[in-house]
């Protein structure tokens, strides 16, 4: 049976990563956006709420059955707690995905979106790794300017429990710049024709 070229995308908080997802949408790519799907299944998946509510109680859910987001906002704050947020979570995404895979299966390539990639050690499941790119202090700018929410402190205590640019870098079979110094759209056409014809001179590099 055929099975499409599966790419994993990645990048830290204000990277950009989800713009470069729309690029490649404009161009028919299928993605699987695992946040979006996390944030659904915490809610829809019986056995996903289930387990919820009995390591982090009752209380994690309102009347209507949507997430108390403000009670489960201090599992963030706790480093073992959101491990343990993240370990009933993503083997749930993880069986989710592997649905939406087969219903995606003649395609030529997919890409397969989640911002902790690397930390929750899923990207060894994808063929090629694609991290989208930008220095802190610009990240941080789009955060404030995108989340009024947020804090400063709020997006770096975020980035903390992300792994640092740099080792992302190291990783990556593909890097984006979203640097407001590179052009993006012709840095995604350059990996979606690749993807496309992956051809002998498609290689794991760095995009030009």
């Amino acid at each position: 049976m055929s099975h499409p070229l599966q790419v994993g995308i990645t990048g830290g908080i204000g990277a950009g990563k989800s713009l470069v997802c729309h690029i490649f949408r404009c161009l028919g790519t299928p993605v699987y956006d695992a946040d979006s799907r996390a944030k659904n299944l915490m809610t829809t998946d019986e056995i996903l709420v289930g387990q919820i509510k009995k390591e982090f109680g009752a209380p994690a859910y309102l009347p209507d059955g949507s997430l108390d987001r403000t009670y489960l906002s201090s599992v963030f704050a706790h480093r073992a707690r959101l491990e343990t947020l993240n370990s009933l979570v993503h083997p749930r995404v993880a069986e989710d995905y592997k649905g939406w895979l087969a219903t995606h299966r003649h395609e030529k390539y997919v890409l397969r979106e989640a911002a902790l990639f690397y930390e929750i050690g899923i990207s060894r499941s994808v063929d090629k790794m694609i991290v989208v790119s930008a220095p802190e202090d610009i990240r941080i700018k789009r955060v404030i300017a995108r989340d009024a929410h947020r804090t400063e402190e709020d997006i770096q205590a975020i980035m903390k429990n992300q792994l640092p640019e740099e080792e992302k870098a190291k990783r990556a079979d593909f890097i984006i710049y979203n640097d407001d110094q590179h052009m993006i759209i012709p840095q995604v056409l350059q990996l979606h024709t690749g993807f496309i014809s992956r051809g002998p001179s498609f290689k794991e590099t760095q995009v030009s």
